[in-house]
């Protein structure tokens, strides 16, 4: 498979086309289908973990370098969300940047609702049901079939909603949400969204941030190609000094170097959101994946998607097999399954890795998969369809 040089590649290597598989060993020896869960491993950020140890061993600390490439780590985020370095905060895991936003914010005002679905990440959920401990009126909007319409969350926000905080697309079912829409609602209403975009950061040009939302969170583990441990909040400007987090840490300090343990000073950027000392060697991983996608360019990658993901909705309905995804979706395609552990069992066997939720079997692609690989999986799926359920429309 070969996708052109992106825009902004270097010029004496424009015109050259990459065989992309070569630079992830893992497909040579499996058909992988799982980037939902976890993005292959490029040999590039395999070895990145090595320049931060080679620094380590050479110098035992240096913190002026780490802190830079945790700076252009920053920097990189922002230009993926067109969004301003410092409106960018560098966290450990979503968990983490969504407890500092959620620490944040008041419940003791006549804002309090938050508007969630049943659709999200359990963590997500979690966090949000928490702060009614602190006043919160947390209200969870039942999805339909895998879906919540614009008109469901209509339904749900009014003058007393603070924020609606969902998911760009489902990690169940790979459902894609309307952002701009749920983003008008909430704004109309005077509310702010947050948009957890783990599942879709990486796959497409624009973000949930193009279309409306106040706050996007996501990671590096999945479509950006890096590593675990490492991920981040990307908040509107306007709204950065407004949400005071209590959850907090020395870098999130407006004078990193102050070390001053008597008192609070925040950032006035996004930083305010971080705490303790970062991942350090995952920076590096992290700026490698980044690298792979800025080289590959986000319209070739979305392309690549796109098509794979049709061809998957086109060879299961010719099968018979009943697809769980809605029309709507981002890069993972969800099938019904009578035991969806077992044939994800029975597919590992086979060397084909996919995964497994809601008992449907998830198969997520990205730029570096190809028609062969589809070919590989309908194959055996074939040879497993009592595992698999049927389309009885």
């Amino acid at each position: 498979m070969a996708i052109p040089y992106a825009p902004g590649a270097p010029q004496d290597r424009s015109a050259e086309r990459i065989d992309w598989r070569e630079r992830f060993p893992l497909l040579k020896r499996k058909v992988y289908l799982n980037s939902c869960a976890y993005g292959a491993l490029a040999e590039s950020v395999r070895e990145a973990p090595s320049r931060y140890l080679a620094i380590r061993a050479e110098c035992g600390c240096a913190w002026d370098q780490w802190v830079e490439r945790y700076e252009a780590l920053r920097v990189s985020v922002a230009a993926l969300l067109g969004a301003r370095p410092e409106e960018i905060a560098l966290t450990t895991s979503v968990s983490a940047a969504l407890n500092a936003l959620a620490s944040g914010l008041r419940f003791d005002g006549p804002r309090r609702r938050i508007v969630i679905t049943d659709l999200e990440f359990p963590t997500h959920g979690q966090i949000w049901h928490a702060q009614a401990a602190r006043g919160a009126e947390i209200v969870q909007i039942p999805s339909r079939e895998g879906w919540v319409s614009p008109e469901r969350f209509a339904e749900a926000v009014d003058e007393r909603t603070l924020l609606i905080a969902t998911s760009e697309v489902c990690y169940r079912n790979g459902a894609r949400l309307p952002i701009a829409q749920i983003a008008d609602i909430a704004h109309r209403n005077g509310a702010l969204l947050l948009v957890d975009s783990y599942q879709a950061i990486g796959t497409a040009r624009e973000t949930a941030r193009d279309h409306g939302a106040d706050i996007v969170l996501g990671g590096m583990m999945k479509y950006l190609l890096g590593t675990s441990g490492i991920a981040f909040a990307c908040v509107a400007e306007t709204l950065i000094e407004q949400i005071s987090p209590t959850a907090t840490g020395w870098f999130a300090q407006a004078d990193l170097g102050a070390m001053d343990a008597t008192a609070h000073r925040p950032s006035r950027s996004a930083r305010r959101f971080e705490a303790g000392t970062p991942p350090v060697i995952n920076v590096y991983m992290a700026e490698e994946g980044l690298s792979l996608i800025r080289e590959a360019g986000l319209g070739p990658v979305e392309e690549r998607i796109r098509g794979l993901t049709a061809a998957i909705r086109r060879r299961a309905r010719e099968a018979g097999y009943e697809c769980a995804t809605p029309e709507r979706h981002g890069a993972m395609i969800a099938l019904r399954c009578v035991d969806a552990a077992a044939l994800v069992a029975a597919l590992g066997k086979e060397a084909i890795v996919t995964s497994t939720r809601d008992n449907n079997l998830r198969v997520s692609t990205h730029f570096y998969n190809d028609e062969s690989d589809l070919d590989a999986l309908f194959e055996a799926l074939r040879r497993h369809e009592d595992l698999l359920a049927r389309d009885s429309s």
